[in-house]
Formats: structure tokens, sequence, C-alpha cells
């Protein structure tokens, strides 16, 4: 699918290492997007980089760490110096770490809280001034937050992840009150099921073989098919807002 009004445009996709960031940056460039790739994996950006450029793409590799807010300003100063400012964010980075509340895992707390709530706070306060300015001149302007169904779900184990994404979620809702009075768009987009390396960070082997169980009897989404949702809300004419997205394989309650 063509999303030929997405062409011109500036972009942020942090996350953009793997998975679900790592496709949204892809097809935005490939639709003409200028994209600044985060991401704390310095090689594998720039295997990404290298890859969007040889197909005709540009894209900036910045090593950033969400969870540390000195990496993060750094990371806008150098995204506005190479590329000016951007018209378009996408908080792509998370982690999902399971484990019962009991076992009193503070650190995957801790970790979890840093990314997946502290972390988007972080990259919304260095780009909302570009957004603003952005829809101020009439641009289209738009942040897409990538939460979970977990937000509204309920799984054994999973609280602190969840409790974390119903604060993304919940962010994503109270921002609209923000920003759209200035003509900036927020798009929440909570996925169920899908194939990316989350499942690779958990060191509860019970837990992740009940999470593989998942993956065979519901199937799974892709990364490509979310960054095909996030390339759909961000090119629709800029008055309209696709605040909140639900996308679940079809198997999944």
């Amino acid at each position: 699918m063509s999303y030929e009004t997405l062409a011109g445009r500036t972009a942020v996709v942090t996350g953009a290492a793997s998975g679900m960031g790592a496709a949204t940056a892809r097809l935005l460039a490939a639709q003409g997007v200028r994209v600044a790739l985060l991401a704390r994996r310095t090689e594998r950006l720039e295997e990404l980089a290298a890859a969007i450029g040889a197909a005709g793409g540009e894209a900036l590799a910045v090593t950033t760490d969400v969870t540390d807010q000195a990496s993060v300003d750094a990371a806008a100063e150098r995204v506005h110096s190479v590329l000016g400012r951007v018209d378009l964010v996408v908080n792509a980075a998370g982690v999902m770490l399971p484990n019962p509340v009991d076992a009193g895992r503070t650190d995957e707390w801790q970790r979890m809280l840093d990314t997946n709530v502290a972390g988007a706070l972080r990259v919304i306060r260095a780009f909302t001034a570009d957004l603003v300015a952005a829809a101020a001149e009439g641009r289209t302007a738009d942040l897409v937050n990538i939460s979970s169904i977990g937000a509204h779900v309920t799984f054994p184990h999973y609280a602190v992840y969840g409790a974390t994404k119903a604060a993304l979620t919940h962010l994503s809702a109270s921002l609209r009150t923000e920003f759209g009075p200035r003509d900036v768009r927020v798009t929440n987009i909570e996925p169920g099921l899908t194939d990316t390396e989350l499942a690779d960070h958990i060191d509860n082997v019970e837990l992740r073989g009940r999470l593989d169980g998942m993956f065979g009897v519901l199937g799974a989404l892709s990364g490509d098919e979310i960054a095909d949702l996030v390339a759909y809300a961000t090119s629709r004419a800029r008055h309209i807002n696709l605040r909140q997205l639900i996308v679940l394989p079809t198997r999944q309650a």
C-alpha cells in the first residue's frame, strides 16, 4: 500500500533496532520520510540505516537510551542538527518482563517503568516543541505511542507490565486534550500478540513456555503489520485523528 502524503516528513522512531520500531522505520522511509532511528544497539541501527539508504531512503542512526535523560537530550540535539525539526514521533521502545509480583523483582519493575513510561515521556518532552511548531505552520504533526492490549486485558504475572502500558494509554488520551487544540494528533496503538524480541527478554522459563504456547494456538501479528497501522494513521488528512487503535490476531479474544 502507498501512503503518498507521508513523503517529505521527518520522523523519530524509538525502539528502532528491532521489532515494531524497525519495521515502522523501514516503512516510513520507503514512503519518503526522513527517519531518525533511536535505540541502544548501535550496530543494529547502523545496519538498518544502511539498508534504508540502499533502498533509496534516508535514515539517521542515533544511539539512544530512553531511560537516560542525558542520552535523550543528546539524541534530540543530533537529530535537530542533521535533520532539523521533526513532525512525526513514534514511541516504540518497550520492554516486557513478566513475573509474579510476590517475586519482588524490583529491578524488572524499574526497568519497565523507566522504559515504557518515563522513556516515552522523555522523548515526548524532547520533541513536543517540534510537533507544535509544525502544526502551527499548517503541517501535519503526529505523536504515536505503541502501548499494548495488556493495558486493558489482565494476564497472570504481567501486572507491572500491564500497569506501565495502562499508564501509556492514559497518557496518550490525556495528551489529546493538550495537543489536539493545537492541531497535533496523538494516536495510541494497542497490539495483541506480536512476533517481536519482547519475549526474548523473559527469564522465567514457565512464563516463556506459556507465551510460546499462546503464539502456537492464537498466531501472532508481525512488526510490519503494526508499522502498516502507524503509516495509515499518520497519512490521514491532518484534521482526522485516529486516536485509539486496538489490533489483535483474529483468534485472540
